[in-house]
């Protein structure tokens, strides 16, 4: 009995040793989660961009500029006028300004002598972020305080979000996910489930060519992803309140390039799959954690290392997140992303070529 119990466990232990997929997933998924969670979940954020208006570059103002020059969490992006804060801000140029009064100096002088007057700073903070925009508050105060009095009072004002409303940061970031689900993981799962009951190839003995059938398939889930959209800006305009001041028709144009490219991605990894299961486990842990970990949907990527920070720039959710929120909440046009939406193209046209070869390669 001892000797069959041990004969079966053997006979397991080498058809999963000798199953290279189940190793890979066992072995490699735990290193994936520990090394993306350990350094994508943080609540520092890093690299905020700061510039300074000032009536006078009086010994207190260079003071809290040379602060602010070498602190970790800040680069400093210059002296500008009042008139560049809107727009700089708008372009994503600077996340936050310190606007000094032109007597900062004085003010501190008379509150140090007992006099009731107190220096005020003004913090103007882009708030479509509103984790970074609390950090960069906070942080900002500090440095600002350890130049200057004690009695030191901020005036702060936040820019695109004045409410500090999380759906703000976090709707963008749904649309980015909810596409992949529906599009890329369904699209793949259902060619794939084809090639598992044996009718792929009754539809490829067909008159029509296997590039139409594959188009044929991707309809439906395209059609269905655009009744999603609808309904996703419907209730982010009408229920969550979230102004999209740079224009439905781009955010719309921009939402049908992602879903052509999400729909590309289903069909590479139904080129990849040879079953229902793997197609699911691909598209969960090839697309659905780099997105949620290295696109901006949760985490700032400025706080990522270096190395996921570049890898960060193949994940395509990272381009649409970040030019929705521009639109939606920043006011910009689309003529303002053009960069994004020449990024996500590109990956369309490259990803859709690549499918459509594999999947004739596999035919033939």
């Amino acid at each position: 009995m001892k000797n069959a119990f041990g004969s079966f466990a053997k006979k397991e232990s080498l058809h999963i040793l000798r199953d290279k997929r189940t190793m890979l997933v066992v072995m490699l998924i735990p290193v994936i989660l520990m090394v993306l969670f350990g350094f994508a979940i943080s609540t520092e954020v890093n690299n905020i961009n700061v510039a300074v208006v000032a009536g006078e570059r009086t010994d207190g103002v260079r003071d809290a500029v040379e602060r602010l020059s070498q602190n970790e969490y800040f680069t400093f992006k210059g002296y500008i006028t009042p008139n560049n804060i809107d727009p700089w801000m708008r372009s994503g140029k600077v996340d936050a300004v310190a606007v000094f009064d032109s007597d900062f100096d004085k003010r501190i002088a008379q509150s140090a002598a007992g006099l009731p007057t107190k220096p005020v700073v003004q913090l103007i903070v882009d708030a479509s972020n509103v984790n970074t925009a609390a950090s960069a508050t906070a942080y900002l105060q500090s440095v600002i305080l350890g130049s200057a009095s004690p009695q030191t009072m901020f005036e702060t004002r936040m820019l695109f979000n004045p409410q500090m409303k999380s759906a703000y940061n976090f709707v963008p970031g749904i649309m980015g996910l909810i596409f992949i689900l529906v599009c890329a993981l369904m699209t793949s799962v259902s060619i794939v489930r084809e090639k598992e009951m044996g009718t792929m190839e009754v539809l490829l003995v067909s008159p029509v060519s296997p590039s139409k059938i594959i188009f044929a398939k991707m309809i439906p889930y395209f059609a269905i992803s655009c009744i999603v959209l609808i309904t996703v800006l419907l209730l982010a305009r009408y229920l969550l309140e979230i102004p999209m001041s740079g224009g439905i028709g781009g955010i719309f144009s921009l939402s049908l390039l992602y879903i052509l490219l999400s729909l590309s991605l289903g069909l590479l990894v139904s080129t990849i799959a040879t079953t229902q299961m793997a197609a699911l486990l691909i598209s969960a842990m090839v697309m659905m954690m780099p997105i949620l970990m290295l696109s901006g949907m949760l985490f700032p990527i400025e706080n990522l290392p270096k190395f996921f920070q570049v890898v960060s720039n193949i994940i395509p959710a990272r381009w649409y997140i970040d030019a929705v929120r521009k639109m939606m909440i920043q006011g910009l046009p689309i003529a303002a992303v053009w960069k994004n939406y020449a990024i996500l193209m590109g990956m369309t046209v490259a990803i859709l070529g690549v499918s459509l070869k594999k999947f004739n390669d596999k035919l033939e």
